[in-house]
Order: C-alpha cells, then sequence, then structure tokens
C-alpha cells in the first residue's frame, strides 16, 4: 500500500507544507530521514513521532532511540516499527518532535492509503520555508551564547565586592557538618 502524509507547522512561514508517499512496509526511521531531508536539518536532535487522537492528543510514541517505556503504551524505536504496524486509517493523526528541548513539531495526517507499491519514503511536494529547527533566541540560551562570546568577563561588571557580607563567609565552617 501507498501512504501520503502532509506534514505542516504552526510556526513561522504559515504556507510551510511538505507532502511525502510512503510504502506502508517502510519504517518511521525512514519518513524521520526523509523529513529531515526535506526539510535541511541534520540528524542530531532526539526526535520522535507521536500518534495522536483526533484533538491532537498524544497517544502512542515512535521514539529514535530506545527509551523506558510508559505505563500506558510500550516503547516503540522507529528503526523497528513499520508505518503499517501503527497506521491503518485514512485521516490518522501524527505529530513529529524536530525540537525535543521546547517540544516544536510538525503536525501530521494520514491523508491517503492507496493501492501500490514506493520504494521507501519520498517527499513528492514541498512548499514554505520550514521554521528554525533549534530555538536560538530564547532567554536561556541567548544567556549561554553571550557567555561564550564574552570570555574576557570582568567579574567586577556584575558584581559588587563592596556588597558582600565577608562576616557571613567567616562565620561558620565546613568542619561543623
Amino acid at each position: 500500500m501507498i501512504y501520503r502524509f502532509t506534514f505542516s507547522c504552526d510556526e513561522g512561514d504559515h504556507n510551510f507544507r511538505r507532502v511525502y508517499e510512503a510504502d506502508s512496509a517502510a519504517t518511521f526511521h525512514q519518513l524521520h530521514k526523509a523529513i529531515l531531508e526535506s526539510v535541511g536539518y541534520p540528524d542530531d536532535q532526539m526526535t520522535s513521532f507521536f500518534l495522536c487522537a483526533d484533538n491532537w492528543e498524544k497517544q502512542q510514541e515512535v521514539t529514535l532511540v530506545p527509551m523506558p517505556a510508559n505505563f500506558e503504551y510500550d516503547n516503540m524505536v522507529m528503526e523497528d516499527t513499520y508505518l503499517e504496524d501503527l497506521l491503518t486509517d485514512q485521516g490518522q493523526r501524527l505529530i513529529y518532535i524536530f525540537d525535543p528541548m521546547f517540544e516544536r513539531y510538525f503536525f501530521g495526517s494520514l491523508k491517503a492509503i492507496e493501492p501500490g507499491y514506493v520504494d521507501g519514503v519520498t517527499c513528492v511536494e514541498s512548499s514554505g520555508k520550514p521554521p528554525k529547527q533549534l530555538k536560538e533566541d530564547t532567554p536561556l540560551t541567548a544567556g549561554i551564547v553571550q557567555a561564550d562570546l564574552d570570555l574576557d568577563l570582568d567579574i567586577s561588571s556584575v558584581l559588587d565586592i563592596d556588597e558582600l557580607d565577608m562576616d557571613s563567609f567567616q562565620e561558620g565552617s565546613f568542619d561543623e557538618f
């Protein structure tokens, strides 16, 4: 069987959309690789797929590497899980987490199931620009980047030595514990 998936994203370019054709016997890992290739992301993140209910509530997870299973679902690994094992109905929803740190993802849908065969997974339609894979302008990461760039940081510019209570440093000793 041939599966036709559509993926989009709710951030950045609202024209972003990718359509993939996959053989039902392809693995989630092959779909993962096709997604990364079509959007130009490196394969260096702990990405995963989630099958979703109609309201996008996450259900079964398919991970890049083996992880501990949760109480509700078994641990499924992309390389060992075939699309036809979990995707059986047209309209099934799934999300692909491409930025696990901030849980950013593409929304996917199994748009069609047709008779036939294709080799692996191929991006057959591409429109719009994908969002950056990783957020770089958050306060947390911006501080880290700034600290890396400013290696000659003068601590007195950040800390006022006169405000320190030196007596509090001398009152206790580690020997008391």
